[in-house]
């Protein structure tokens, strides 16, 4: 906001007109910038970088629209992400078995071997219908039957036509060999039984949290540090700031720190929420999690000022913004694994710092392991953050 980057500024230029009194008269300007310090503010002088601080606090609680995206976005996400992906148990596997006047008795015969399955609905249509269900994915196979046998009333030779590329066709072929093997009077020659149980932290709510914290964490970061910034360049009050004695460093780590005033925040509503509503649970230190989700924002920080450093426009830092953050939304395994990708792409991701901050948050809140177990990661996010405050400090444009 305008009057919090003036009243900022002015801070500053009051801080430079003592410094200036006390060169010409150190011993008498003693009480008078001690009276004049009883006059700033609400009676008290505080340090330059916590006076920034405020500052960027203050510019953030009264933007209703940077509050919405930062704590009520996530929420919505989790909620629609969390309702969309629940466990209510494997669906059973949809099936066609195809049926024309040639074939009635044994297509009738498979339906009924079928229909005793719990694990399949099975449905009969004809040909060309059988054909658009599979290639829609109304169906994950369709049995078509050759010519009936004596007896069983079980076609002696069938199709199994199925999309080898889905997973689930696959798995509904085994599914339906099973079944039909069964009904034709098959025995196991070897018997086992079934222990089931479900392993915390296995569910796609429990990988789901962790990666949203750390998009959140990125976003939150980058926009609100990169239009900030390039917003004060825009209305020339960096130029002011420069003027004044104000060390550079310390307006650039006043957004850094901002960041981690509304961290505590940010993380524990989405937690909370998660918790109340899908009995999330963090299995490992809060400690260790506190500090790995402070370096992942202290990270983003840097990087926002980095790619905010040159830009005199928004249209210019909002282009750079979505290149910086495209590859990171895209590979980085927010909303399902990385090691679905290629190979060849790995060492890349592997490199990203949304990579590393969610590696190291699903290790420590999911599996409950320390975060040192995943010491790539923290190296790759504490290098990360150091250089990209660096160099933003080496380039950074005043003008």
């Amino acid at each position: 906001m305008p009057e919090i980057e003036e009243r900022a500024v002015k801070s500053t230029e009051i801080e430079a007109e003592e410094t200036s009194a006390k060169a010409i008269a150190p011993e008498d300007a003693g009480n008078d910038v001690a009276a004049s310090n009883r006059s700033v503010g609400e009676g008290r002088r505080f340090h330059p970088l916590v006076e920034l601080v405020r500052a960027r606090a203050r510019e953030f609680l009264r933007e209703p629209e940077v509050t919405f995206w930062v704590f009520a976005f996530p929420i919505l996400l989790v909620c629609a992400l969390g309702l969309a992906f629940r466990n209510t148990g494997p669906e059973k596997v949809q099936i066609a078995v195809e049926r024309s006047d040639a074939n009635v008795a044994a297509s009738n015969a498979l339906v009924d071997a079928l229909s005793r399955s719990s694990d399949v609905v099975v449905t009969a249509l004809s040909s060309d219908e059988a054909r658009k269900a599979l290639r829609n994915g109304k169906v994950a196979l369709v049995v078509a039957p050759k010519k009936e046998t004596q007896g069983i009333g079980l076609s002696s030779s069938f199709d199994y036509r199925y999309d080898p590329t889905r997973p689930e066709s696959r798995q509904a072929r085994l599914v339906v060999d099973d079944a039909l093997q069964r009904a034709a009077g098959r025995s196991d020659v070897v018997s086992a039984s079934d222990e089931t149980f479900t392993e915390p932290g296995a569910r796609y709510i429990d990988f789901l949290i962790p990666g949203l914290l750390g998009m959140n964490l990125m976003g939150s970061g980058l926009w609100g540090v990169g239009f900030t910034v390039v917003n004060s360049r825009m209305r020339k009050l960096l130029k002011r700031f420069a003027a004044t004695p104000m060390r550079r460093s310390h307006y650039l780590l006043s957004f850094v720190l901002s960041r981690l005033m509304f961290l505590v925040l940010e993380v524990g509503v989405v937690i909370a929420f998660a918790w109340f509503v899908f009995g999330f649970r963090v299995r490992g230190s809060f400690l260790e999690m506190s500090f790995v989700l402070a370096l992942g924002g202290l990270t983003f920080a840097g990087i926002g000022l980095l790619v905010a450093a040159r830009p005199r426009t928004i249209e210019g830092v909002s282009g750079l913004m979505n290149l910086v953050m495209m590859p990171m939304w895209l590979l980085s395994g927010t909303f399902f694994s990385s090691a679905r990708f290629p190979e060849f792409l790995q060492p890349f991701i592997k490199a990203l710092p949304l990579t590393a901050l969610n590696d190291s948050l699903r290790g420590v809140m999911n599996d409950g392991t320390s975060m040192m177990t995943n010491w790539g990661a923290i190296c790759v996010l504490l290098t990360w953050c150091v250089v990209s405050f660096l160099v933003a400090l080496k380039i950074f444009r005043w003008q």
